[in-house]
């Protein structure tokens, strides 16, 4: 199964924030968005950043309340790693859990084409051992 797949079931919207953005705006955005990070973009296609959750606890932890004012350029991750539609899903678990990421654009040429967590993948891989069982399971019925 390719990250395509997911995308398919899930659909493409990317919840974007600006660099210039305050972490308050950013925060109510997540809120509002029910999602734990944002990509951070200029135009909505390129990937400048991502902001997560855990980058406001972190930012909260040094900066205090004054965080809500500071930008989310500040605060943001800046070495981003993407994936393409055509990557494996297995591929693809195992870097999240190797890098401790939650959250992988995924661009098209260049271009942010959506955004898959570490709970698409989960779900697409269990989807994809629940078939793989059924078709075993199948096989082995037949065979008898």
């Amino acid at each position: 199964m390719n990250v395509e797949a997911i995308l398919r079931g899930k659909g493409s919207r990317v919840a974007t924030v600006s660099p210039q953005t305050s972490i308050a705006a950013a925060a109510a955005t997540l809120q509002r968005e029910q999602v734990g990070a944002l990509v951070v973009s200029r135009d909505g296609d390129s990937v400048d950043g991502i902001l997560s959750e855990r980058d406001i606890v972190h930012g909260l932890a040094g900066l205090g309340a004054g965080l809500l004012e500071t930008k989310v350029e500040q605060l943001m991750t800046r070495r981003v790693f993407t994936c393409t539609p055509r990557d494996n899903v297995a591929d693809l678990a195992a870097e999240m859990t190797q890098r401790r990421i939650r959250h992988i654009p995924v661009l098209r040429d260049g271009t942010l084409a959506g955004i898959v967590s570490i709970g698409d993948v989960v779900k697409a891989r269990l989807d994809e051992m629940e078939y793989e069982t059924t078709s075993l399971r199948s096989f082995i019925a037949g065979a008898t």
